[in-house]
């Protein structure tokens, strides 16, 4: 039902022809759409949930050793959330603001409904069904995803920068049309405010 809501509303949406449309910087966007959908998700877990992690020692009786660590920073428990974010990226199109022609990857449909800035953007056409993004998306999580891993659950500042810029060197040559008020101060953000910024990504 929600994929025919989607499918509907592109229809009824301004759309323009995908030509000209840098893939370097749809891949720039892809990784940062991925932060912001990543560290949604991690917010989501119960803080005080905690997962037991065995080791390889044993204890003078000769039972394996167990540590419990909270669930929001179990490396396998975030691998396996991160491998599911992908399928988020079918939530996505490309488009560009009719104010200032500048690409961004909009989420259709958000945690409280139609996206209000639907109004704001031209859909961009094309003939793949954006689902470029989701092969974007799938590339960027197998070559970084312990990078991923290590930023997000040490709720590091800039995650953004720090992943796709410093260390994929996605968006380098982008920066100077890169908002990055939105990771400032990460580690006191809010899931409020998480919410918001993830339901957007622009350059």
């Amino acid at each position: 039902m929600k994929s025919i809501i989607i499918f509907s509303t592109v229809l009824l949406l301004s759309v323009v022809a995908a030509h000209g449309v840098n893939l370097k910087q749809v891949k720039c966007l892809v990784c940062r759409t991925v932060v912001d959908e990543f560290k949604h998700e991690v917010n989501k877990i119960d803080p005080k949930k905690n997962i037991e992690i065995g080791q390889y020692r044993l204890d003078s009786k000769g039972n394996a050793v167990q540590r419990k660590v909270p669930l929001a920073l179990s490396e396998v428990h975030l691998s396996d959330m991160l491998d599911s974010i992908c399928k988020k990226m079918d939530d996505y199109v490309r488009a560009t603001y009719k104010s200032n022609g500048k690409l961004t990857l909009l989420k259709l449909i958000t945690d409280e409904g139609m996206n209000p800035l639907m109004g704001e953007v031209d859909i961009i056409q094309d003939g793949d069904l954006n689902k470029s993004l989701g092969y974007f998306c799938t590339d960027i999580v197998n070559e970084h995803e312990d990078t991923f891993i290590e930023v997000i659950s040490k709720k590091e500042k800039n995650a953004k920068d720090k992943i796709c810029t410093e260390v994929a060197e996605y968006c380098g040559e982008f920066t100077d049309s890169i908002d990055t008020n939105d990771d400032d101060d990460e580690s006191d953000d809010t899931e409020e405010k998480e919410s918001q910024d993830y339901d957007k990504t622009e350059l």
